[in-house]
């Protein structure tokens, strides 16, 4: 479901400032491994991160008071145990997601919150890798990584070669620009004759074209997908006129939009569960499920949600590959 990340450290944080009112004064502090450069929902009128100001992420830490979780420790492999870590990619795109700090190694969100407080409960280092999007989830294949983030969706196509467990639900949005005559998108062919910008290899992406045949059903002019691998070259379409919608994650648009001047979010379209992504078949998720269930008791699990403005987003329990959300029928 998230968007991907750009190659380089900082180059998506810098895309991203450039279609902002400010540069994002990013101040957030992200516990557990330094990233090492890659090799190669809010209520409704919630305004995102609960920083307050333009251009800020929230400083405070919810890492370092977890505890570890001998039970959920105790589920873990013998192997991974003893190393003492796991390795785990991490794809960048925005707040509140995932963002890089000002100096441009250090990443924050809630992906990296979640992330870092399962390691710590599970008494494990996470050595995490920048990596794009779309390279993560076969890599996790490959045995390259054990773990990936990136506010990934859990899919009836992804479970048939992913597990995941999951610790948000966040979903698909929309968001134009403030002289739109464009309302909420309830329906696909609402998008017909229009541009609508996303990020490449996403579910925004593939919701968009397997649904594009409608619009000639409908007897109507087909819409035009404009695809982007950063974040900041999504938004910048939009702001340059290149495109009339943009369709991307609910929490990412709420953030994005009071970040912007001229751009309004319309309304969310559809939810997904999101979730840790591992290879199929892993013996680390009943682990990771029992240490994201440890969290939501001891009252870490509330804390990372309100830190980021994302009530909304909260799961009753973790689950192991749950189906997928039905879309809409409309």
């Amino acid at each position: 479901m998230s968007t991907r990340t750009s190659s380089g450290t900082t180059r998506t944080t810098l895309a991203f400032a450039l279609i902002t009112t400010a540069a994002l004064a990013l101040t957030a502090c992200a516990g557990g491994e330094p990233a090492t450069k890659p090799a190669g929902a809010a209520a409704p009128g919630a305004s995102g991160a609960s920083g307050g100001a333009k251009g800020t992420l929230p400083t405070e830490d919810v890492v370092t008071q977890v505890r570890k979780n001998e039970a959920a420790a105790k589920l873990l492999p013998a192997e991974v145990r003893q190393r003492g870590s796991f390795t785990i990619a991490s794809a960048v795109g925005a707040p509140p997601s995932s963002a890089y700090l000002p100096d441009g190694t250090t990443l924050a969100g809630v992906d990296i919150d979640f992330a870092d407080a399962v390691a710590k409960a599970l008494g494990l280092r996470a050595k995490r890798e920048v990596a794009g999007f779309e390279a993560i989830l076969p890599a996790l294949g490959s045995g390259k990584y054990e773990v990936g983030t990136g506010n990934f969706g859990v899919t009836e196509e992804r479970r048939k070669t992913i597990d995941f467990v999951t610790y948000v639900n966040d979903g698909q949005g929309f968001a134009t620009r403030a002289d739109s005559p464009l309302k909420a998108v309830t329906e696909l062919t609402q998008l017909c004759g229009l541009k609508v910008a996303t990020g490449a290899g996403t579910t925004f992406e593939r919701t968009l074209e397997q649904h594009r045949g409608r619009c000639a059903e409908a007897g109507k002019q087909p819409y035009e997908v404009n695809v982007f691998s950063e974040t900041g070259a999504v938004w910048m379409s939009l702001q340059q006129g290149r495109s009339d919608v943009v369709m991307s994650t609910i929490n990412g648009v709420r953030y994005a939009v009071t970040q912007q001047k001229n751009v309004r979010f319309l309304n969310e379209y559809r939810r997904l569960d999101v979730g840790f992504a591992f290879r199929k078949g892993t013996p680390l998720a009943p682990a990771f499920q029992a240490a994201v269930n440890g969290l939501k008791a001891d009252g870490t699990y509330d804390r990372i949600l309100r830190k980021w403005g994302v009530t909304a987003s909260g799961i009753e329990r973790s689950r192991i590959s749950p189906p997928e959300i039905p879309a809409p029928t409309k």
